[in-house]
């Protein structure tokens, strides 16, 4: 992990812009392995910017709570715990978080069952 205080001028760049936009005095541990490799650091930074920043047709509370949905289906403990204290703060309750975890389950099990049975897809869902 790459500390702030031990950062090179491009990674201190890139931190001071995360600090900035996150109103945080805080790097997480995924920037700070990220440092090791500045072009790959600024590059998911100004991706995580675009996608994930305010602007575009979903509000920022559900694309944290997207995020959170693929990160349980993809098992990234690290990127559930970011993105759940991310919606949180976003105004996410229990009550949301529960649900959405029944959707996410209910999904990858039908998703699971789709796979399994290799259904085909109705002629009245494609091009819709």
């Amino acid at each position: 992990m790459i500390e702030y205080v031990d950062a090179p001028p491009e990674v201190r760049q890139v931190y001071d812009d995360i600090m900035a936009i996150r109103q945080t005095d805080y790097i997480n541990n995924f920037w700070k392995a990220l440092a090791h490799d500045p072009v790959t650091l600024r590059r998911t930074w100004e991706s995580i910017k675009q996608i994930m920043g305010p602007g575009g047709a979903l509000d920022p509370l559900t694309k944290e709570m997207l995020y959170i949905a693929v990160s349980v289906t993809n098992q990234c403990g690290y990127c559930i715990a970011s993105h759940t204290s991310a919606a949180r703060k976003g105004g996410m309750t229990n009550e949301m978080f529960g649900e959405l975890m029944a959707v996410v389950g209910m999904a990858n099990e039908t998703n699971k069952l789709v796979t399994g049975y290799q259904v085909e897809i109705d002629e009245r869902f494609k091009n819709k």
